[in-house]
């Protein structure tokens, strides 16, 4: 995917964060911090390629993160995201008072980076160490813009025509999906 359609991406995910009401900061977050964080967020991931935005900017840092993992390795998986939110929330110094709608913000996009990769041949090593790569490869070429910005595009519309105040409750949802997967374990795993 290309730098356009993961802000593209990002700015529609933030949106849609805002939308679901996903946090309190990400419902009532101030925008003039929100959509710098997400933009940045998710720019990110690719400071393993040295050629890319982040990459260009820190170098010094790009270079070896790309000799160690490569490109779409460690930085686009799940335990850079969590090491990366640890970061934000228990290392950054107190003094720095950097809002919190920004940093959900910047989380944000950094997730965004990674899913708009699953929707690419690719994929991503989402549980990097292990090899195994996610992908659902909606978006067949490397550097088809007008498919990306209608995947953006798209899931802008979505979010701007969900209501405002829409209930979506994570915890049921996430309960539900349990308990369907439990019965189907239930169903062809007699015990």
């Amino acid at each position: 995917m290309t730098t356009e359609g993961h802000l593209l991406f990002s700015v529609a995910s933030l949106i849609m964060a805002h939308k679901l009401e996903i946090t309190t900061e990400l419902a009532q977050g101030d925008w003039l911090h929100m959509v710098p964080g997400v933009l940045l967020g998710a720019l990110l991931p690719d400071i393993d390629h040295p050629s890319s935005i982040p990459g260009r900017l820190l170098r010094i840092l790009s270079i070896p993160i790309s000799k160690l993992c490569g490109h779409r390795g460690f930085t686009h998986s799940l335990i850079a995201w969590l090491l990366l939110m640890i970061a934000c929330y228990q290392w950054l110094p107190s003094q720095w008072a950097i809002p919190n709608d920004l940093l959900q913000a910047f989380l944000l996009g950094y997730i965004s980076h990674l899913i708009a990769d699953i929707l690419t041949p690719s994929g991503v090593p989402f549980l990097w160490p292990l090899p195994l790569r996610f992908c659902l490869p909606l978006l067949r070429s490397k550097s088809n813009k007008r498919a990306e910005r209608f995947v953006a595009i798209a899931l802008t519309v979505c979010a701007c025509l969900l209501p405002a105040g829409y209930n979506f409750d994570l915890h049921s949802q996430f309960d539900s999906v349990i308990k369907y997967i439990h019965n189907q374990i239930d169903t062809y795993i007699p015990t």
